[in-house]
């Protein structure tokens, strides 16, 4: 999983996903999120991940843009922090 320099090999975006930057909570299982492609959307945390997962502001995600409806998305994967700090290290995110 990693190499001797520390670094992991991470879940990285598939074609229809991009970065993202949790900047509020809106309750109700939705969080604004700010998207590396300078979209800011409304993202639902899926079942899924509810209560497994625990997402705060500041947390990176990878999200899922609806196709029908762009500035809303589903969040696919939280980063852990040292995580997401290794993808602003590699320039994957900015902020």
């Amino acid at each position: 999983m990693s190499d001797s320099s520390g670094r992991k090999d991470l879940r990285m975006p598939e074609e229809d996903e991009v970065f993202a930057i949790v900047t509020e909570m809106l309750g109700a299982n939705r969080v604004k999120v700010r998207c590396m492609d300078g979209t800011a959307r409304t993202a639902r945390i899926p079942g899924r991940m509810q209560k497994r997962v625990w997402i705060r502001e500041d947390d990176v995600v990878l999200v899922s843009p609806w196709d029908w409806q762009d500035e809303k998305g589903d969040i696919e994967w939280r980063y852990e922090k040292g995580d997401a700090d290794q993808l602003r290290r590699e320039g994957h995110i900015q902020g």
